[in-house]
Parts: C-alpha cells; sequence; structure tokens
C-alpha cells in the first residue's frame, strides 16, 4: 500500500495573485477558498477591527492597504461590498486609473451582473459577477460551505471558461444567470434566506412567550422537515390550518398574536394571504372551505369569521384568491414559511451582510444569499 501523501496546495505554484477589496465575511472566505486551491492573496483592504480580525483569521500575514493599492499587487481582484457601493467603486477605482488592462476584477454581489463593471471593462479589466448563493458567519467554517454551493455567474461569453473554473476551484457550482434575471434572481434568495431568519426568530420568541424551555430544540426537526418536503415538492408541501381551511384557528391565532406580539400580526396575515393563494391554486385548499378563511384574513382577524352570506354579501372564493393575491407582491413562494417549509437560499444565499464598514464601502459584503 503506498504511504505517498498528496501534495500540500499550498506547495504548487500560484497562478494568480489575489486581491480582496472588502474585507467582509465574504471577500475573506473566498480569498481563504482560492488559496487552497492554489492560488496567492496578497492583499486585502477593510478599515473596521472585525475586518482586521477576520483577515487575521482567515488570510494571516496578508497586508491590509487601500483599495487603489489592493488593484496594483493582484492580478484577481474580489469586489465584496454591499451592493449599493458597488457602481461607486467601481467608477471610482476606474477613474484614479487603479484598474489595469487584463486584470480580472470579480465583484459578489447578488443584485448586478457584469455590465456594473463596465467602467472597468473600458479600463481594459475583465469582469465577472460571481455571487455565491449562501450565508456567512465570518468564521473558518464558511470556507467548508463553499463545497457544493451554487454560485450564479453572469460574465462575457468569452470569460464564461474563465468564471466557471474560478467557481469550481472554490468548491462551488456555477450556476448561470443572464444580466437581466439578476435582480429576480437575488430577490429570490433574499425571500428564501433573508426572510426565514425573520420568521424563524419571531417564531422562537412566540414558543418563549407561550412557555416552550428549548424552542430550538422543537423548531429544528419541523423546519428542517418542512424544509426539506418543499424543496422536493414544492406547494404540495404545505400543511396547516390555512392549507386546511381552518378559519376558526387562523382567528384565534390572530387575537392571540394581536395581544402577545402584536408587531407580527402583518405579516402573520400577508404570509396566509399568499399561502391561501398558492393553496388555492395547488387544489390543496378547497374552495368551499376557502370562503370564511379568506374573510378572516380580509379583516385581520379582527372580528373572528366572515359570514358569506351576512351584511358583506356573496363572498366567491375565486375572487378573495385573485384579490388577496394583489396584497402581496409576486414571488410568494417564501410564504411557506409559516407552516415551517421556508426554503433557503442560503442565502444571500444571500446573506453575509456585515454593516460595520459601510461607511468606507470596503465591508458588509452582500452574500447572500446573500
Amino acid at each position: 500500500m503506498s504511504t505517498s501523501q498528496q501534495p500540500d496546495p499550498r506547495d504548487r505554484p500560484a497562478r494568480l495573485t489575489v486581491g480582496v477589496v472588502g474585507a467582509g465575511r465574504v471577500g475573506t472566505a473566498l480569498a481563504a477558498s482560492l488559496q487552497l486551491a492554489g492560488h496567492r492573496p496578497v492583499a486585502a483592504s477593510g478599515v473596521s477591527d472585525a475586518s482586521r480580525r477576520r483577515a487575521a483569521d482567515l488570510l494571516p500575514h496578508v497586508p491590509l492597504v487601500p483599495p487603489a493599492e489592493v488593484l496594483g499587487r493582484a492580478d484577481l481582484v474580489l469586489l465584496t461590498v454591499p451592493d449599493d457601493a458597488l457602481p461607486g467603486l467601481v467608477a471610482g477605482l476606474a477613474e484614479t486609473g487603479a484598474v489595469r488592462p487584463g486584470q480580472l476584477l470579480a465583484h459578489t454581489s447578488g443584485r448586478y451582473g457584469a455590465k456594473v463593471l463596465d467602467p472597468a471593462l473600458r479600463a481594459g479589466a475583465l469582469p465577472l459577477a460571481l455571487h455565491p448563493a449562501m450565508t456567512f458567519t465570518g468564521t473558518p467554517v464558511d470556507v467548508q460551505r463553499l463545497a457544493g454551493c451554487s454560485f450564479g455567474v453572469t460574465a462575457p461569453d468569452e470569460l464564461r471558461l474563465a468564471a466557471e473554473a474560478l467557481v469550481i476551484e472554490m468548491g462551488g457550482e456555477p450556476e448561470w444567470i443572464a444580466e437581466e434575471n439578476r435582480p429576480l434572481y437575488h430577490a429570490a434568495l433574499a425571500l428564501g434566506a433573508n426572510h426565514l431568519v425573520t420568521l424563524v426568530a419571531q417564531s422562537l420568541e412566540l414558543l418563549r412567550t407561550a412557555g416552550v424551555g428549548a424552542p430550538d430544540r422543537m423548531l429544528g426537526p419541523l423546519l428542517g422537515a418542512a424544509l426539506d418536503n418543499a424543496l422536493r415538492s414544492g406547494d404540495a408541501a404545505l400543511t396547516g390550518p390555512v392549507a386546511r381551511g381552518d378559519a376558526g384557528t387562523v382567528a384565534a391565532h390572530v387575537r392571540e398574536l394581536r395581544e402577545h406580539a402584536p408587531a407580527t400580526v402583518d405579516g402573520y396575515l400577508a404570509l396566509a394571504r399568499a399561502t391561501a393563494d398558492r393553496a388555492l391554486a395547488s387544489g390543496l385548499l378547497k374552495p368551499e372551505l376557502a370562503e370564511d378563511l379568506l374573510g378572516v384574513l380580509a379583516n385581520g382577524g379582527a372580528h373572528g369569521l366572515h359570514n358569506p352570506h351576512g351584511s358583506h354579501g356573496p363572498h366567491d372564493p375565486h375572487a378573495a384568491h385573485g384579490s388577496q393575491g394583489a396584497d402581496v407582491p409576486d414571488g410568494t413562494g417564501g410564504t411557506e414559511g409559516t407552516g415551517g417549509t421556508e426554503g433557503t437560499g442560503g442565502a444571500e444565499c444571500t446573506d453575509g451582510t456585515d454593516g460595520t464598514d459601510r461607511t468606507d464601502g470596503t465591508d458588509g459584503t452582500e452574500g447572500d444569499g446573500r
């Protein structure tokens, strides 16, 4: 049996020098992952204490320098700043002459595609949009989580192979997103991942108020099973009182929430309406049971069950379905969270937002799932 060991990636010749503009949660994790693949991080920018700690933990011995100097040292530059800061950063770097011809410039924003890098493109840079659909913690575990993580990728056709190679080297899976679809793609991830955190946090608080001693232990198996079911079956995984048409139960929920957690009522009602719409459309919720349910939701549960044949006149569940749907923005896949079936994008995918450096625009990377 051979006892030879695999070569350490650090012993391989580095193929690219890597710089990070914005040593936030995402930038440091991606640079550390590229280092494992044989590339060499050489510089990073970041001014907050959090940035310096992250750089020290994940990128030891990599100097922290101003953004323009990062570009001066690196073949591949990761622009990992908040979405709203990205256009101004790119324009500023291009105007000051920091961008070099042939330099790979990759941002990690979910919202933007490659066109946001047009000022750098005109200066000769090679633009890439590489958005990891994962949530980031700012710890070494983030590097491990990149294994199998999908990346929303947008790049010119001639850079497609380069973009795919970088994603694969970081352990990810490239998913090509058209330039014009980037905002919708990012909204989908935010709806699933960011709103999931809000829903779970609210649920934990309510369970504590109800006297549950270990709400995380109670929710963990439920939400895990619901998420798995939702990813496998979509709307068919919907359960709970809304999908069943239990109007009395929903009315009782609203009354209790108004008493104990009034800040959650509007969100509960909006999600319940959207869930009812999806349950009706998929055939899970019977139209004859939907009448009272939609009546409760229409009046906010404040007056108990709606009488479809009383003073309000006839109530058409299909008409109510359409009107209630207008109250909730499209893309209500995230509404399944009330039944525990909220899908995760990671997060912003999408979200690893660190607001500590938002003043200088060099931190707070939108990762999410981002």
